[in-house]
């Protein structure tokens, strides 16, 4: 088996969990065979590919490994040292969604839609709920909650690109015509099958009685994920308790919550995209983690593919003798513009 040289890849795609990997390998065009250079310590995954022409390595924790932030720390510092072109990351996985119904328009998240970490307002795009102090007022976020690091300036345009041009009447957002293909084909893979509205359910915050449903009207296409863009919470911690996650989510204008990208943003600046697989709150299983990890790798197959320009034939044949001329090539690329092919 070949050697791959870490110099080649200036993309890292994070998939924390193995489901988030298998979905993540479904979008390359292409896998390279090979393994790359390792020392003692090095216990993490990296898988090598190529996607939309750019060479991309699939980053994740060893099986059994616990996650979290502090694990997803220690991932992100590790790709960094490991590969030295980077341009930028996306962190693509499954995460709980919080809907809002009481506000208006009405957040009606639901199983399967993708979230996409980005600012509101004031609010940062990813909320570190669990790093903070306690005061006198109560626990009392640092940062107001934000991480210092921001998304890569090339992926938040491509971002804010695909978000302009999905957008229909009521405001509300969809997968692009690319995305709703990519998804399409996977879902021909029994793994990845949506597994049915009549399994997503939604129960009140104030009981614990499971025969108790929210009702919520049927989608004109119930397979075809809505695309919500708003701050996402991340921490070290599940939050069961449904009273503070709905005050953490008003407070914050969250949309969902995850455990690793308060982690990973200061050390590698990723866009975060999840897929909601469960509410956050006790009735969560994995049903839908198969569905939402690739909802969500299928929107960022389609960013990459509709905005953001492929690099991997301006780098070909460089080598670590020609590190230099190879990271310059890289800076140049931080200013070129997102191309839209809509």
């Amino acid at each position: 088996m070949s050697q791959l040289d870490p110099d080649q890849y200036t993309v890292v795609w994070f998939a924390p969990l193995e489901v988030e990997v298998h979905a993540a390998l479904r979008m390359l065009d292409d896998r390279h065979d090979g393994h790359f250079p390792v020392a003692p310590g090095d216990d993490f995954v990296y898988l090598a590919g190529e996607m939309c022409n750019h060479n991309i390595v699939i980053a994740s924790f060893p099986h059994g490994q616990e996650y979290g932030t502090g694990a997803a720390a220690a991932l992100a510092s590790q790709v960094k040292r490991f590969f030295p072109n980077l341009w930028f990351g996306l962190l693509v996985g499954v995460a709980a969604g919080l809907p809002n119904l009481d506000t208006q328009p009405q957040r009606d998240i639901r199983l399967g839609d993708v979230l996409v970490a980005s600012r509101s307002g004031d609010f940062p795009a990813v909320v570190a709920y669990d790093l903070g102090k306690a005061t006198d007022n109560g626990f009392q976020l640092l940062y107001n909650g934000g991480v210092l690091s921001r998304t890569e300036s090339i992926v938040a345009s491509a971002i804010s690109n695909i978000r302009i041009h999905t957008t229909d009447d009521t405001n509300s957002f969809s997968l692009s015509d690319y995305q709703a293909e990519v998804l399409e084909e996977q879902q021909r893979n029994d793994k990845f099958a949506y597994p049915g509205h009549d399994k997503d359910r939604l129960f009140p915050a104030h009981t614990d009685a499971q025969e108790q449903t929210v009702h919520r009207p049927l989608r004109s296409n119930p397979g075809r994920p809505r695309v919500w863009y708003g701050p996402i919470g991340s921490g070290e911690k599940l939050m069961r308790n449904a009273q503070e996650k709905n005050a953490l989510r008003d407070k914050y204008d969250l949309i969902g919550l995850e455990m690793e990208a308060a982690g990973i943003m200061n050390r590698v600046p990723v866009g975060v995209i999840r897929g909601v697989c469960d509410y956050g709150d006790s009735y969560k299983n994995k049903d839908w983690q198969p569905f939402a990890a690739i909802t969500a790798a299928a929107y960022a197959k389609g960013l990459w593919n509709l905005n953001i320009p492929g690099i991997r034939d301006e780098i070909r044949g460089l080598t670590g003798d020609d590190n230099e001329v190879l990271r310059n090539r890289v800076a140049n690329l931080r200013n070129r513009p997102p191309t839209s092919h809509f």
